[in-house]
């Protein structure tokens, strides 16, 4: 008779080192298969001013193909950082989820999970920072950066190693309570659409494309500012340029654009991460649910061959 598993019951039966596995298989995922449309919403937040106009003529303009391309550049710096990143960020959320709520997670612990995100999102960022930023100066309209390792040399030569993370408290700033949001809202709906607790791939979809929408939208200012400072090393304009931190990367939004400026990228930043939960939390829960069963047919295997001896 074949074996039944209980999806409720994964996370606690599945290692640390299992965690790790599919966390990273489920960040690369998420990154590569949504990257074009992040690179459209950098594009969009970045502010531009204090450039002199080029002429451009009709012929310049690049083809379909190589614009689409062109959306793809820096994809390799998302996978570099995403696995390990990703790796330690789920496999610290399992270990502080346990924690915080303990081993029976039947009931909704809304506090518990989201303090268990938290806490997952200060790991996954300090490693992940440095990755993000040359990510975000390859996906300029105007970056000749030829590589990830040109652009992490090029950054770290003109502006030294802070530029890596002076982003770091804005980028906390805003996964912090992304994650916290997500991660909550996540377990909430998975606990609504599936009270019965059995492996439903359709949930894990349902479930983490509406907790991507929710968080990535209530974050949106702060993903602004993040992307201001990230990416002002090769801004032309001074004030972005000797931006000093996040309230500096909020005054200049608000004195450039206003209250509306907060927003910008708000379509694209939703399209992205909503798709992009929803893949990431299906691909870590199947991957986490197909190593335990592969280490339980593992066990069951010896058993079996004791028995016919």
């Amino acid at each position: 008779m074949a074996e039944e598993y209980d999806y409720e019951s994964l996370g606690n039966n599945s290692s640390m080192a299992q965690n790790a596995v599919a966390g990273a298989l489920a960040g690369v995922a998420e990154h590569c298969a949504m990257y074009p449309v992040d690179s459209i919403k950098t594009r969009m937040q970045v502010i531009q001013s204090g450039r002199p106009p080029v002429a451009v003529s009709p012929s310049a303009h690049p083809s379909f193909k190589a614009a689409s391309r062109n959306l793809w550049r820096g994809v390799n710096s998302v996978v570099l950082g995403a696995g390990p990143a990703h790796a330690l960020h789920f496999a610290t959320y399992e270990y502080c989820k346990e924690a915080f709520v303990g081993p029976n997670d039947d009931e909704h612990h809304t506090l518990g999970f989201a303090a268990a995100g938290a806490c997952a999102t200060l790991a996954h960022d300090f490693l992940m920072n440095p990755f993000d930023v040359v990510k975000q100066r390859m996906q300029l309209r105007d970056s000749t950066y030829r590589s990830v390792r040109e652009c992490a040399r090029q950054v770290y030569l003109k502006e030294g190693l802070g530029a890596f993370y002076i982003s770091l408290p804005t980028t906390l700033a805003m996964s912090v309570p992304f994650q916290s949001i997500q991660f909550a809202t996540y377990e909430f709906f998975r606990k609504s659409l599936n009270p019965t607790g059995e492996y439903d791939p359709k949930t894990h979809v349902i479930a983490g494309g509406l907790a991507g929408a929710i968080a990535s939208s209530i974050t949106t200012p702060l993903d602004v500012a993040k992307t201001l400072l990230q990416t002002r090393g090769s801004s032309h304009d001074p004030r972005i340029r000797n931006a000093t931190g996040f309230w500096d990367a909020m005054a200049i939004i608000k004195q450039r654009h206003g209250l509306r400026g907060f927003f910008r990228g708000y379509k694209p930043r939703v399209l992205t991460n909503m798709p992009s939960a929803a893949i990431s939390w299906s691909v870590y829960e199947y991957f986490k649910w197909f190593l335990d069963t592969q280490q339980t047919a593992q066990q069951v295997s010896p058993d079996k061959s004791l028995l016919r001896l």
